[in-house]
């Protein structure tokens, strides 16, 4: 297969990567069924941080794709997923029965440090393959991983059909479906280092159309418009040909070399009368490995390259690390808890609901992208610290209606906090690329990104203890007031957020100016 051709299916690969790691985004739609193990509320809540504290541990991750070749990342992650979710699936269905509260604690940790060693290979590979059209390239990729909680939500309807079964169905495909795909995906995770080709805005806007496409379908099944007469595995089938779809650009890609290739011969063979084609035909050539080279030569723009070190002692790093912590971390902290909150209102649609954050951060993760390619091919260049601080403002205000108690309210709520938790997470990639540099990213954005964990054991164990606060002495809460109190909190912050956003662009001002 031609260099271009296999620097695609790399990202098509990279797509199905991110489609199935989202393992952990998946735990509300199966959460409040923990509760029949006699687990608190505080106990659940401390899983939902399990999952999230895995990425403390992130670092060794990035450590390991320095020293060690992407394909041993990406199935070491893998195989930690498979430990972690694998046992909890033997337990619950009582093919073990020594695990205590703690194991399972643990193994959720471990479960959540997996996702971490196969997002490090798909942004390193993104990075890598695609240098000139990264933010494109991330947040085509990354906003499969906001449709993951989608894509298993419908695998579990299509092929699990009884209903107290699905905690076990969800635990089961979290350890296999990640192993899986990583085993395929494996060979594809090089540096391919082929720059870019004339071809490559065609590829761009079918990766637009079929990534829009899918978002659409995701979000019309997730509000159940589907046609009555679609059952279940028919609604799996027509994700999976959408997950296929992009393989359509690395066989154009390889069509188009061997009919030029073909040309070539032909031309060669005719001497007396394609000499002048055969000239035409290399000069067009040598334009391509032209355009090929300058692409390989042009340099991602960053303020500086630092190490890990260096990073900490940076006010623009803290600002920055604050902002995500009150923002895309406060978000998944929501969208973590999103059972039990749908619970104490008495919604019982709660899938449904998962698959509707689950959509709508598909798109926030690909809108940012959207601005970038149109933008910059205008002359614009985006302040990613502008960007977050406007994804931020509508979710403060996301929250505060939360505290009306219609279902309206919640769904329209949970949508824009879906939207604008997956646009900061498309975007810090970016930002965390052009303060710091690529040279170090890896270690990096997984320092970036531990306040998840940490946002999520202070915002988490705070909304558990207002939540039992106002329970009705059996460990369960019904009614808007459980969560009243913790809804402006977090509103409040993300005020907060975004007035440190604001902040944090007011500095980069200049630096963003002179790109």
């Amino acid at each position: 297969m031609s260099s271009h051709a296999l620097q695609w299916l790399s990202l098509v690969v990279i797509i199905w990567l991110q489609s199935v790691s989202g393992t952990n985004t998946n735990f509300p739609a199966y959460s409040p069924q923990l509760k029949e193990l006699s687990m608190s509320q505080v106990q659940l809540n401390n899983l939902a941080f399990a999952s999230d504290a895995g990425k403390l541990f992130g670092f060794f991750s990035g450590i390991a794709a320095l020293y060690l070749p992407l394909w041993l990342v990406l199935l070491i992650g893998s195989t930690l997923g498979l430990v972690g979710y694998g046992l909890q699936y033997l337990f619950i269905t009582h093919q073990i029965s020594s695990l205590s509260y703690a194991h399972i604690f643990l193994l959720t940790v471990l479960a959540g440090n997996s996702i971490c060693w196969i997002n490090t290979v798909c942004y390193v590979v993104i990075i890598q393959n695609f240098p000139s059209d990264r933010q494109l390239s991330v947040g085509l990729t990354t906003s499969y991983q906001g449709l993951s909680a989608k894509i298993y939500t419908v695998l579990v309807d299509a092929l699990f059909f009884s209903p107290d079964k699905r905690a076990k169905s969800y635990l089961l495909l979290n350890s296999i479906l990640p192993l899986l795909v990583c085993v395929m995906a494996a060979p594809f995770v090089r540096d391919f280092n082929v720059g870019t080709s004339k071809n490559m805005e065609v590829g761009f806007m079918f990766m637009f159309f079929v990534t829009t496409a899918t978002g659409i379908y995701a979000v019309i099944s997730s509000l159940g418009s589907l046609p009555s007469w679609l059952p279940p595995l028919g609604n799996a089938i027509c994700i999976l040909v959408l997950l296929l779809a992009p393989l359509v650009i690395p066989m154009a890609e390889k069509i188009r070399e061997v009919l030029l290739n073909g040309e070539i011969m032909k031309v060669s063979v005719e001497k007396n009368a394609g000499d002048n084609q055969v000239e035409r035909i290399e000069s067009g050539m040598e334009e391509v490995d032209d355009d090929h080279r300058r692409g390989n030569d042009q340099v991602i723009s960053v303020k500086e390259d630092i190490g890990a070190m260096s990073m900490l002692k940076r006010v623009d790093f803290w600002l920055y690390f604050f902002v995500y912590f009150s923002g895309a971390t406060l978000g998944l902290v929501y969208l973590n808890n999103l059972g039990q909150i749908a619970e104490s209102r008495g919604f019982s649609g709660t899938s449904s609901l998962v698959s509707l954050s689950s959509s709508f951060g598909f798109f926030g993760r690909l809108m940012p992208s959207f601005l970038d390619y149109f933008l910059q091919r205008r002359g614009y260049m985006i302040s990613r610290p502008a960007c977050i601080a406007a994804s931020m403002a509508p979710m403060a205000g996301a929250f505060f209606l939360l505290l009306n108690s219609t279902n309206i309210s919640l769904y329209i709520s949970t949508a824009i906090i879906g939207v604008c938790t997956g646009a900061i997470t498309s975007i810090s990639v970016s930002t965390t690329t052009e303060l710091f540099g690529t040279k170090n990213f890896s270690v990096n954005h997984n320092i970036v990104v531990a306040n998840i964990p940490i946002g999520s054991f202070i915002f988490g164990y705070s909304a558990a203890l207002n939540y039992h606060r106002e329970d009705d002495g059996g460990g369960k809460c019904m009614g808007l007031q459980c969560y009243r109190n913790t809804f402006i909190v977090w509103g409040s912050l993300c005020l907060f957020g975004t007035f440190l956003a604001l902040v944090l662009y007011a500095r980069l001002r200049k630096f963003y100016s002179h790109k």
